[in-house]
């Protein structure tokens, strides 16, 4: 019989069985007798069924916490798989044994996600584009005092602000307007033509380009973009151990050059340049909506994709990124206990949310409806502020942001709350 969790049984046959013996209790032999009761259960297929339904796609699900500053970020990774590699590598350099890399490890690039790394930097253009017009049909708020952001016609009133002087204001937020770069938060990283050449060091840190993160994957995953060549190996890199014994020979980093391609293609794939748009007719809203919320979702997909293969690494206290097997040597890091680093990065794996990161705002269920209240709070659902805006806008609902939008649940009334369970 399989077993598995959460099913239930039930009973189609039970039995009993009286046994008796004889103890001795104090100077008297008294006997004593117990029931042992036998019971036949058989499982039922249909409370599989209901369970797996809910697994495909559950009612709700948790709100994302908030990661506390006072801590470092949880290791992608578990330190077990991490100690056994740094062991097996060591074993190996000890015997003098080059470590077996395979492309993108060894600076080679991989034939299937090239076409991936292209896909990837067309939605995104068509992201930013996009964004920069539907923020001129649906309002976009953003906190004076805190990073929380609102995308309504009006800010919302739950008191959850933790800036400065939210003592004063009872926790209320500071609402501005917002631009595009409260919905979709810039992540920026150092552009390297040769990944596995020099690292960036503190002094020469105004030497190189900072691009947005994820066209820096792209171009080291292959994407040919004249404004910021990328070295492309044909002999792969040799290690031992952590050592670098065969990379080729330096080549001289081309200089940067600021023409008037390079000015238009940053305004295509900079959130910086996009902070106003050309407002669409009502007509195009829709469309619009759609398609920008389907580039949303393909770019997430596909950086994931190159994520997988490509290194991409994180400061594990605050929002720094590195594309490359290596972290950089700049010494900008002012987070938790910077004082003990001298400033540097503690650098560990990244995760998509790192790159690409979700920015979670409350889900309003009717836009022309009141103002969200604190009171009510346990009611409302989160979604990242890019699919909310979408979906204010006129988009369908992704299925896998149903659960955490709350989409199914009825928000009552402040008095009614009360009653709820």
């Amino acid at each position: 019989m399989e077993i598995l969790n959460s099913v239930s049984f039930s009973s189609i046959g039970v039995g009993r069985t009286r046994i008796n013996k004889a103890v001795k209790v104090g100077s008297q032999p008294q006997r004593i007798g117990w029931k042992l009761t036998r019971t036949c259960c058989e499982y039922s297929p249909d409370t599989y069924r209901r369970q797996a339904k809910y697994e495909q796609q559950p009612q709700n699900v948790d709100l994302p916490e908030l990661q506390p500053k006072n801590k470092k970020k949880p290791f992608p990774v578990p330190i077990k798989k991490m100690l056994q590699d740094s062991r097996r590598d060591k074993r190996l350099a000890q015997m003098r044994i080059e470590k077996p890399l395979e492309a993108p490890k060894n600076g080679l690039l991989v034939p299937e996600l090239v076409p991936v790394a292209y896909d990837v930097l067309h939605n995104w253009k068509v992201l930013i584009r996009g964004l920069s017009q539907l923020l001129n049909v649906v309002t976009v708020y953003g906190c004076r005092k805190c990073p929380q952001v609102h995308v309504g016609p009006v800010g919302h009133q739950i008191q959850d602000c933790y800036g400065s002087g939210s003592q004063r204001r009872n926790s209320h937020h500071s609402w501005a307007r917002g631009s595009i770069n409260d919905v979709l938060i810039p992540i920026e990283s150092y552009h390297l033509f040769d990944p596995f050449g020099r690292r960036v060091k503190h002094e020469t840190r105004f030497d190189y380009d900072r691009i947005p993160a994820i066209v820096e994957l792209c171009i080291q995953a292959g994407v040919d973009l004249p404004q910021y060549p990328s070295r492309r190996r044909t002999s792969p890199v040799r290690m031992i151990g952590k050592k670098v014994i065969g990379r080729g020979e330096f080549v001289d980093e081309p200089k940067p050059h600021r023409s008037e391609d390079c000015v238009s293609l940053l305004a295509e794939l900079d959130t910086f340049s996009n902070q106003q748009g050309q407002s669409p007719s009502p007509s195009n809203v829709k469309d619009l909506a759609e398609r920008t919320l389907k580039a949303y979702l393909n770019v997430r997909r596909g950086v994931e994709q190159l994520m997988s293969k490509y290194t991409v690494k994180a400061c594990g206290y605050c929002s720094e990124v590195h594309v490359g097997p290596w972290g950089h040597n700049v010494k900008l890091c002012g987070a938790f206990k910077h004082q003990w680093r001298d400033g540097k990065h503690g650098w560990q794996d990244a995760v998509i949310d790192e790159v690409i990161p979700p920015n979670y705002v409350w889900h309003v269920p009717d836009p022309s409806g009141p103002p969200l209240r604190s009171s009510l709070r346990s009611f409302y659902g989160k979604a990242p502020a890019v699919v909310e805006l979408c979906v204010q806008a006129g988009a369908a609902i992704p299925d896998e942001y149903r659960p955490m939008m709350r989409t199914d649940i009825v928000v009552p009334d402040c008095k009614e709350a009360r009653w709820a369970a």
